[in-house]
């Protein structure tokens, strides 16, 4: 199981350089999953960069589980920003990054994600990095 970021589905959705190992991450992986808070977040930054449709579709064409955000996930989203938050620690996550840790530590699996805010914290990594091509 690998709980997935907006940012690695933003960077599959743009082109980015990491695309095509994000994809391949994604490909290997058994199961995925998704918090709701994180998929909200991936509808809303791919609307406004006017990829709306095709974050749905890479969505459901991936098969990604959508989990609900129960009380104990709510809890995982707040200890992560009380943690983890802007203005709180270097890793600087936001409101939406919060929701990808939380399920990631709530499921004990990796986050697959771009960038580096993630890499500061505790989180099992199922990132791609630069240095491993």
């Amino acid at each position: 199981m690998i709980a997935v970021d907006t940012s690695a589905l933003m960077a599959i959705l743009l082109g980015e350089p990491d695309a095509d190992i994000v994809m391949q991450v994604l490909d290997e992986a058994e199961a995925l999953c998704i918090s709701a808070g994180t998929l909200a977040e991936a509808m809303i930054v791919a609307d406004r960069r006017s990829v709306g449709t095709e974050m749905q579709q890479l969505i459901e064409g991936l098969g990604i589980e959508v989990v609900t955000v129960t009380q104990s996930g709510a809890d995982a989203v707040a200890a992560a920003y009380r943690t983890w938050g802007k203005g709180i620690h270097p890793a600087a996550l936001n409101f939406g990054d919060c929701f990808a840790y939380g399920l990631a530590a709530e499921r004990n699996c990796p986050l697959l994600f771009v960038g580096d805010d993630f890499g500061k914290t505790d989180v099992r990594l199922a990132s791609p990095r630069r240095d491993e091509r």
